[in-house]
């Protein structure tokens, strides 16, 4: 483990967030909340998921002098339209059908703060999705849980597996967490 004399705090039960800060190497504490995640109409696609990260670290007060806590928000944006959580399974599959064939953008937004000061980030991974079957998708959708996922997918499962061509940018982004980029910014607290 490298040299990190903080209390680190992640606000995410994304499991995928936390394999990921672990592997990094980094000790942890996981505290949620309940946060709104609507914005601001307008608000540029690019900007979103960096600003809901900012969103979900005001929501937290930092108690202790020694405390470092993160927060992050996953987007996946084809076109100009942002694709969140779906809702149900014809939405997740709406989504997959969508994607299919396509190249989109999954761009994720962290916040970092602590008493003395706050650094917000964010990473940009291009997706190349091949054309997928209406099979494919509905395997995938029955079979895996896409309801907690942006995009309705997660690269680490069987359809990023089988589905994706290639991607352009951090794994780890589309995975939930621009760990190289964290890493250095939590290096600066």
């Amino acid at each position: 483990m490298m040299n990190f004399n903080r209390h680190l705090i992640l606000a995410s039960n994304s499991p995928r967030r936390q394999e990921l800060l672990r592997h990094a190497g980094f000790e942890f504490k996981v505290r949620t909340k309940e946060v709104d995640e609507s914005y601001p109409e307008g608000t540029p696609p690019e900007e979103v998921a960096k600003y809901l990260a900012s969103k979900k670290g005001a929501a937290y007060k930092i108690d202790h002098q020694n405390e470092v806590l993160l927060t992050a928000d996953t987007i996946v944006k084809l076109n100009d339209e942002i694709l969140g959580k779906p809702q149900n399974y014809e939405d997740a599959k709406r989504m997959l059908t969508a994607l299919s064939g396509k190249k989109h953008e999954v761009i994720t937004g962290v916040c970092i703060k602590s008493k003395e000061k706050e650094v917000t980030l964010d990473d940009t991974t291009l997706v190349y999705f091949k054309s997928l079957t209406e099979e494919e998708i509905d395997y995938y959708i029955t079979n895996y849980s896409p309801y907690d996922k942006a995009g309705a997918y997660g690269i680490q499962e069987w359809i990023g597996m089988v589905g994706i061509d290639k991607i352009e940018g951090s794994f780890f982004n589309v995975v939930g967490l621009p760990v190289h980029k964290v890493y250095q910014a939590l290096l600066s607290f």
